[in-house]
Order: structure tokens, then sequence, then C-alpha cells
């Protein structure tokens, strides 16, 4: 109650107090008037109804990857493209999609359970029970059919393997079970894997996604006891996209891996996710010791680890195949920059039906296209040029864009100012993430747009929510007195993926959650009827994300000069510096600190006292880590775009000046690329983001210097910052150079 009344008095004092200054960074005062206008047209465009209407068309039947409800998707989208007014094509790849031909779990010993592997269909869903649903699996599973005991891992994370070693437990020829949570879930197979495990199931826990919070679809938004979530396995922190084509547009002359079985990314063990109904038996019937308290689920047994006498059969069987991808490209030709391109995507594919994932943010974007060719038609002509992407294939790997990007990389690099991605959309607060040279253009479009619930700016209700969040007051304070948004970094899970991490072009991000209560991710209850009543009833967030990502692209668009503040990128790349150097004096503590405890505690008891752990190793002491090169680059940086911050506003640039300085803005990320690519992945090639090697979507900043840490190869962490100072010094340099 406190939390709900201080959220209201904050956000009414802030909408009192905030008042638009200034002109739009990026235009003149006339170009800035034009600009919102333009805006405002574009908002009275937008119908919530309208947008309810297109996600219930698309997200009408099953439109997996492959199958004929995807081209139907994807004919429907170009067809509304063409209406609007665009120069519309289909793109088609050829790529490998596994599709499940044989999948068994039955528990063997102590006693036989048949897994159901099975989700039904429910009265107050509509689309629950329609035919092509693609059965509950793991896409990228390796065949296989294994027998084996049986251990719980709690999240299967390397932390936890840790934990297992204590008990003396080893997994080596045994299956595991793992929950959802913590970690992608293509980690946990992964890790699995490297420990010698034969088999890996990944269940859903009530305590994380069900009853445990709150009431159960369909009478409320939680996971019930049959809900499942499908989703890939692929080892995407490798490379995403066609495994069989990394690097290389998946066309249907492409060079190819000759099999599956030679593809690095892909796992070589079979996966199966399961139901917390189907994994009840299995773990109920563990013995071995209790699981600690941090391990327990809200299933009303006692967790136990295993392996005892618990045995199971898991039997995984795919038809590995090629199927059309299927990529809908529409444009509009700027008037004046015809190859400057400012491209938003969102892909169209999904597991079932997917209202929410990904309809709603495909359905919001086709409203801002339909808006934009309003305009069009009615008189005004975009500066630069529009590239609108609906993608195929995003859900297995990113598939659709990364083929796409991959294909066109040459001339995307050329032409490309900027790429911006939504996915799933559901009620509640403003995610942005991206290039952090982008901040200040996509701050003042959060303060300029109204939050459909409370009627302050999405920024201030956002900026409101951190405040009721805060950990204490020191911190609640701190974030009041803060004037601005900071863009999140980007790791991966969206088709954005391709285009920052691989080529270096700018993007960004968009999307709301929050309030959004939902258990029905990628299963067959992930339906209209599922998002009218618990995502966004009244599709009022739909409209909000049309309007947030419709002003960026306008901005972005019309722009006299582009909004790129290095400045920004400059301050982040100061503050990962300064958290790896803090990651390492925290980390030689650490192990001072727990070497000296093992040594004391050698041979210590667990609280059964029948179990002896076996103590950690002692690692290695960490060295000293010589940050100078790397402190020296960002020093360079802040020069170079303080250098480049007062070309923006030199007044005197002319017309032809200030097409070249735009030019240069928007391809000065490609120079924080690295040659090599990072450690073990060679295709993630931008030195300050990519996805966790071993968490999946977060993203790790500065990773090649992070993870090398983070591994203890602090000889590679050496190495790797030198790597990155020559990357940034090459940005220094190329902006001084402006």
């Amino acid at each position: 109650m406190r939390k709900g009344l201080y959220l209201c008095l904050f956000v009414f004092v802030n909408s009192l107090i905030r008042a638009q200054t200034g002109s739009l960074t990026g235009f003149n005062d006339t170009s800035a008037l034009e600009e919102l206008k333009k805006e405002k047209s574009f908002d009275s465009l937008i119908s919530p109804e309208n947008i309810g209407r297109t996600l219930r068309d698309l997200s009408s039947g099953p439109h997996n990857l492959g199958s004929a409800g995807s081209r139907e998707v994807a004919e429907k989208i170009q067809q509304k493209f063409r209406d609007y007014g665009f120069d519309v094509h289909m793109d088609v790849y050829q790529v490998l999609f596994p599709l499940p031909r044989i999948r068994i779990l039955d528990m063997t010993a102590p006693r036989v359970y048949h897994a159901l592997l099975k989700e039904p269909a429910l009265k107050e869903d509509a689309t629950s029970g329609q035919p092509g649903q693609l059965p509950t699996y793991n896409a990228w599973s390796a065949d296989g059919d294994v027998n084996g005991e049986l251990v719980y891992v709690n999240y299967g994370l390397n932390e936890d393997y840790e934990v297992l070693a204590r008990y003396g437990i080893d997994v080596k020829g045994k299956i595991v079970i793992a929950r959802y949570g913590q970690s992608w879930r293509g980690i946990k197979p992964k890790i699995a894997q490297e420990h010698g495990a034969i088999g890996c199931i990944i269940y859903s826990d009530p305590r994380d996604d069900g009853y445990f919070q709150g009431e159960v679809y369909p009478k409320g938004p939680f996971k019930n006891e049959y809900g499942v979530q499908r989703g890939s396995v692929m080892d995407m922190v490798v490379y995403p996209g066609d495994p069989l084509t990394p690097g290389i547009g998946a066309t249907r002359d492409a060079k190819r891996y000759p099999s599956h079985l030679d593809a690095p990314n892909l796992i070589k063990i079979p996966v199966l996710p399961v139901s917390y109904h189907d994994a009840e038996p299995l773990l109920e019937a563990l013995t071995g010791p209790v699981a600690p308290e941090s391990w327990r689920g809200a299933l009303p047994i006692t967790y136990h680890i295993g392996p005892g006498k618990s045995t199971v059969h898991l039997e995984m069987q795919s038809d590995w195949k090629l199927v059309p991808c299927y990529d809908v490209v529409a444009m509009i030709r700027g008037s004046e920059f015809p190859d400057e391109w400012v491209i938003r995507g969102n892909h169209h594919d999904a597991w079932v039906n997917g209202a929410q994932d990904p309809i709603s943010g495909q359905a919001a974007m086709l409203e801002e296209a339909k808006a934009m060719g309003a305009l069009v038609k009615s008189g005004w002509k975009p500066r630069r040029t529009i590239v609108f992407c609906a993608w195929d294939g995003e859900e297995p790997a990113l598939v659709g864009s990364t083929e796409w990007a991959e294909d066109h990389a040459r001339l995307l690099q050329q032409n490309a100012v900027v790429y911006i991605n939504s996915d799933e959309n559901g009620r509640g607060f403003l995610h942005a993430g991206g290039s952090q040279a982008l901040e200040g253009l996509v701050d003042a479009v959060a303060k300029d747009i109204p939050d459909p619930q409370t009627g302050v700016s999405l920024y201030e209700r956002l900026k409101a929510r951190e405040v009721v969040n805060a950990e204490n007051p020191l911190l609640a304070r701190k974030i009041m007195n803060k004037t601005s948004l900071r863009l999140e970094a980007l790791g991966t899970g969206s088709d954005f993926s391709p285009f920052l991490q691989h080529l270096g072009i700018p993007c960004l991000d968009f999307g709301f959650s929050g309030e959004e209560n939902s258990g029905v991710y990628h299963s067959i209850y992930d339906s209209y009827d599922n998002f009218i009543r618990f995502i966004d009833p009244g599709f009022y967030y739909e409209a909000a994300l049309s309007k947030m990502a419709g002003h960026t692209t306008l901005r972005m668009l019309n722009a006299d000069l582009l909004p790129f503040d290095y400045r920004s990128l400059y301050r982040q790349i100061k503050s990962y510096t300064a958290e790896l150097q803090g990651l390492i004096t925290s980390l030689r503590e650490t192990t001072s600190i727990n070497n000296e405890i093992i040594r004391r505690k050698y041979g210590v008891l667990a609280a059964d006292t029948a179990i002896t752990f076996i103590p950690p190793a002692i690692k290695q002491e960490v060295p000293y880590i010589d940050f100078s090169p790397l402190e020296n680059a960002v020093t360079s940086l802040g020069r170079a775009s303080d250098h480049a911050f007062a070309l923006l506003k030199n007044k005197s640039l002319n017309a032809k000046q200030k097409d070249s300085l735009n030019q240069q803005l928007y391809r000065a990320e490609q120079q924080l690329l690295l040659d090599q690519g990072l450690p073990l992945r060679s295709w993630y090639k931008h030195v300050l983001y990519a996805p966790g090697y071993y968490t999946g979507y977060s993203v790790k900043t500065l990773p090649g210097i992070r993870e090398s840490i983070e591994q203890r190869n602090f000889q590679q962490a050496e190495s790797e910052i030198r790597r990155a100072a020559v990357s940034i010094n090459k940005l220094a340099e190329y902006l001084s150079e402006l």
C-alpha cells in the first residue's frame, strides 16, 4: 500500500516539475518543429484496436519455422506492407530445422512412470487444441536413446556442479534433471554435457513458474501443471543462425557443413523439456542427500539430489531437414539519402501460436508501418530510407535475421544507420537497450511519450519504479536525482544480435514488461485468449511500443545530423573498465580468504553427519593484471568523443559536410569489431557486448576480458585487455579524424 502511494506521489510531482526544453537533438529549430508535428500526426494514426485485430489474425494458428502456417503469416504481412504503400519482397533461405519424430521419457526404477509429454486443450482457450502444433521439445537436441541413473542438478549451472562435487556426486554416465531459470535453457545441457552426462531433462518448477506465484492458467496467468516451455538449446553463444552455414547467408547454393553432426554449436546429448506434472514423480523417487535449501522448489515432495535407485529412459529422434525461412522486407526509399537505411525489425515465427511472443511486437511494428505509409500518402517524404523487416526463424536460433545480415553484410555495413528491434511485448515499464551512443536520443523520446496507465512520461514511470524498488533510501535518493535514461547493454536472445555483435551496426531494442504475469511462454497457451486477459487488455502498451519505436525511427530518418553522442559510450566503457578492476580486486581477496578457509576446514562434515563433503580444491592466487593499455585507450576515447560532439554543435557545416559526417558517425561502431572475434567464438566480434558463454541471453560487457577473469585464465585476460585497447584506440582515432 505504501509503495503504491509512494509511486503515485512520485510520478505526480515529477510530472508537475518536468518541462520540455530546447530543440530536438540533431534538428535545427525549423526542422525540429516539423519533426514534432510529424510525430503528432504519426501518433494520431496509431490505433490500439487495429493492433488487436492484427494480433488476433496473425496468432490464429500455429506458425513455426518451415511450416505452412509460417508461410501464410509471412504472406499476410507482405500484403499488409504492400497495402501500406511499401515496395516489398520476400527473401527465402534454406535452413536446417529439426522436427521431433520420437520423444520418450520413462522412469524405469524404482517404479515405472511414462511421461505424458503433452499439453491438453482447454475450453477457455480457443486455439489450444488446433492441429499442426509443434509437440513439446527442445530444438537442436541430439538424437539419442539413453538409460541411466537420474541426478537433480538444481538450475544446472557451473556452481551447482561444484555443490555436487562437494557431496561426492559425479554425473558422468548419468541423466540429469534441471529446472528452468537463472540462465538461458541451452546452457543447462551444455554444462551437463561438459560434466559427462548422457542426457538432460529440463522442467519448470512451480516455485519459479507455477502455482507458487499465483493462480494458474486458465484461472490465472501462471503455468499450470501440464504447461511446457519449448525452446532452442543450440549453443548460440558460439554462433546463431543456420548451424550449417556460419558466417554466410543460407542461400540455396550456399556451402554447408555435410551434416548437423559437423556443426560445432549443436548439443551432443538428448534434451527434453517437461511439465512439473511429469517432473514430480521423477523427483519424488530420488534418494541420496536432501537437496540444499536453495535447491528446493515448490512441489509437495522432499527434494533429493540422487542418484540412488532412480533410473530413466530418454529417447529423442528428429528429422533433420532443410526448410524454407521467409523474411519479409519492405522499403520506402529516402528522398535525400536513399543509401542510408534505418532498419526496423521484429520476428513473425512462433513455437505455436505466439500471441505474445512474437506477434505482440509484430503487430505493433505493422501499426508503425501503416502510420508511416499513411504519412507518405499524405505527402511526407522520409529523408532516409526506411526498411521494415519481418523475420522468420528467430525462435530456433535467430535464423532469419542472421542469414539476412550475413547475406548482405557488406551492404549493411555501408548503408545501415541503425537497426531498431522489438520482440514480445506486454503491460508495464519501458525496456530500452542498445548502442550507448544513442542514449540521448532514446532518453528524449521516452520523455515525450505518455505512459498509457499513469499519463506521465515513459521515462518518469520507469524512474519511479526504480525508486520504489531501490534497496535502501540512499540508493532511492540517488535515482531520484538522476535526469536521464540509461540504455541497457545487449546480450542476445533476439534479432539485434547479428547486426550489433557480428557487423558492428548500431542497435536499439524496445519493449514493455513488468505488469503482465504470464506462465504461457513458448506453450500452446500463448494465445489471443490469454493475451486479452492477462498480457495487455485493450492493447494500450502495444500502442505505446508503436509510438516509442516509431518516434525513434522517425528521428533517425529525418535528422539533419544523426544524434550519435559518443561521450555516452565513453562513459560506459570507463564504467566497464572500473567494474573489471573491481572484479579482479574482489576475486583476489575472496580467493585468498577461501583458500585459507579450505585449509582450516579440510574434512568438514555436511549437516548430515553421514555425508562427508569433499572440500574444494585450493585455487591459484590471482596475479597482478595490467589494465594500463585499456585505461589509456579509454582516456583517448574521452578526448575523441568530445571532439565528435563539438562537430555536431557546429552550425557552419554545409549540407555536403553534414552528409559526410553522418556517414562517418553511423559507421563508427564498426571500429570496435575484433578481427579474430572473441575467444572460443569468432562469430562474435564486438569488443564491448556479447552473450555470456555460460549464461546465454544475459550480456557480458568487455566479454573477452571479463570471461577470462571469471574463468581464471589470467594470461588470456591480459591478452584480451591489449586487444580491447587496440579496438578502443581505433575508435578514438576514427572520431578524432572526423
